[in-house]
Parts: structure tokens; C-alpha cells; sequence
């Protein structure tokens, strides 16, 4: 149990040293703390540090580093695990030993940059139905989330010599949508929200791929759904090409997420609980988990 997230920052020059708590340390406790720097030793705010229980396997803490890279904990006296993490970044993982009443001194922990994946080669790919999944989450009753999916749709990826350069496009078949609820799936598909008797389509067209760093990157395009049409950016993560599968396919893998608000695409619907609480909430997030194979002479043409 988390006792206690203390933050604080230290006097010029005192890197090392055990800090002055400014609150008693509580009953049976001890201290860990750290300071995040990048490989030119300049300061990470906002890195995620995540402190778990090494015999509970439980999260004792998770937060973020200060403006100037300093994160401190109270911990129950035990055994844990540290991660450390930033975007675009190589994550370090080390063990702390907390004693009661013991402040330990604070750690200066590194990340260095993340090895960027080798890209996949240019030409082709198509995605593979059986192992992509194009899901979303909308907040129900102003608690509760629906989790739905699309089970028919095609796209492909068209790698240019220069990633940058590269396109994707995405058609998904609106009456395919399925939150596993037979009457909510039918209300999903009616006039009152995709209404898939006029709009029998959600395409996906990028216009350009831009680079974050590490295996990051943002694809932005164009979405279309209910006759709307919408810019939108895809965070997206790379996770790589290998040769695997059936036929020992080449395979490249990657995760797309964006959050994307209904009225944007006059999906508009409202109905209030008597407390005046939503029944549908106003973001949808939307996710991507794409596996394409690279494009042989027997396999078809992706979508224009």
C-alpha cells in the first residue's frame, strides 16, 4: 500500500545526498527517490516511474517525475522492482531494497535512446484479417466502458523508400460493428448513431507519415464515417518485421490509437439518465493492432 508520494527539489549540487523530507516519515516506512536525466544529463519531467512489489507482483506507486526529473516515494519496508520510462526512450528496470526509517539516497537514473527498429522494406502490404483488430472503448452511463470491434474490413500499407512517404488506407464495413450485445450492436447500426443503411463505410486514407522518435510516429489522414470527413492523427507504434506465419510470410506489425469525439462526426445522439448523466459518453477511443503482409505475386491489391 502506498504510504505516501513525496516530491521535492534539492539545492544545487547536492546529487547523492540523503534529502530532508519535508513531512514526518510515516510509521514503518522508508524512502526511495530518484533523479531522470536524458544521455546529455538534461533533466526528464513527466518521466513514468513505476514502483512494483517484488513478492506481491502488485503496484506499490506510479507516477511521474517533477518539472526538474526528481520523483520520490514513501514505501513499506520491502522488496522492489523500479521501471523507469520515457517516450521514445529505452526504459531501465532496477531493484531497491526499502528499509523502515531508512531515506535513501537519491539515484541518478539514465535513459539513453531507443534502438529504432529496421524498417520495413518499401513496396506493398497488405493486412491480414485473421490477426488485425480494429477496436474501440466509449464510456457507458458515465462509469462503465462498452468494448466493440469491427469484424469485417480491408486496408493496406504502402511503404515508400522514405517512410515519410508512405501511405496507408483503411475501409471498414460499418455493419460489421459488435460490443457483443445483440440490441445495442442494432441501435449502434441505426440512424441514432454509424446508420449504415446511408453510410455503409468508415475509411481511413493518410496523407503523411511524421517521425517521433524511437519506434514512434504519428500517421495522419483523413477519416470518413457518417458522411463526415475529419483530419485525425494515429499515435502509432512500430513492432517490427519478421518472417513468420502459414508460409513464413513477411510480416510487419504495428499499434494505432486515436481519440475521436462523436459530434465531430455528428454522431450526436443523447439520452440522460434521470441524474442527467450521459448514457453514451462524448470520445470513442479507437485502436489499430495491424499485422500486413508484404505483397506477392499471388496475393491481391489493397484498396485505393
Amino acid at each position: 500500500m502506498v504510504l505516501g508520494l513525496l516530491r521535492h527539489r534539492r539545492p544545487h549540487g547536492a546529487h547523492g545526498a540523503a534529502p530532508t523530507l519535508p513531512v514526518p516519515l510515516p510509521d514503518g516506512a522508508g524512502v526511495f527517490g530518484c533523479e531522470v536525466v536524458d544521455g546529455l544529463a538534461q533533466p526528464l519531467g513527466g518521466a513514468e516511474v513505476t514502483v512494483t512489489g517484488l513478492n506481491s507482483h502488485r503496484v506499490a506507486v506510479r507516477g511521474t517525475t517533477d518539472p526538474y526529473g526528481y520523483f520520490m516515494a514513501a514505501l513499506p519496508q520491502g522488496t522492489y522492482s523500479v521501471m523507469t520510462s520515457s517516450e521514445s526512450l529505452s526504459p531501465v528496470r532496477e531493484t531497491v531494497e526499502i528499509a523502515a526509517g531508512v531515506v535513501l539516497p537519491s539515484r541518478r537514473v539514465v535513459l539513453e535512446p531507443a534502438r529504432q527498429l529496421e524498417l520495413p522494406p518499401a513496396g506493398t502490404w497488405l493486412f491480414d484479417p485473421p490477426h488485425t483488430a480494429i477496436r474501440f472503448i466509449a464510456k457507458h452511463v458515465g462509469m462503465a466502458h462498452v468494448h466493440g470491434r469491427f469484424t469485417r474490413f480491408e486496408g493496406g500499407i504502402r511503404v515508400a523508400p522514405d517512410m515519410e512517404d508512405s501511405r496507408v488506407s483503411v475501409r471498414i464495413d460499418a455493419s460489421s460493428i459488435a460490443t457483443g450485445n445483440r440490441t445495442r450492436d442494432n441501435h449502434l447500426r441505426s440512424a441514432d448513431f454509424l446508420d449504415v443503411e446511408h453510410y455503409p463505410y468508415i475509411d481511413f486514407i493518410s496523407t503523411r507519415f511524421a517521425y517521433r522518435g524511437g519506434a514512434k510516429w504519428t500517421v495522419h489522414g483523413t477519416l470518413t464515417m457518417h458522411g463526415t470527413s475529419r483530419s485525425v492523427g494515429l499515435d502509432t507504434e512500430y513492432l517490427g518485421t519478421v518472417n513468420g506465419g502459414y508460409e513464413q510470410e513477411l510480416r510487419c506489425a504495428a499499434l494505432a490509437k486515436a481519440r475521436l469525439h462523436r459530434e465531430d462526426f455528428t454522431l450526436d445522439w443523447r439520452s440522460m439518465l434521470a441524474r442527467g448523466i450521459a448514457v453514451v459518453g462524448p470520445t470513442v477511443q479507437l485502436e489499430l493492432d495491424v499485422q500486413a503482409m508484404y505483397r506477392t505475386h499471388d496475393t491481391p491489391t489493397p484498396p485505393q
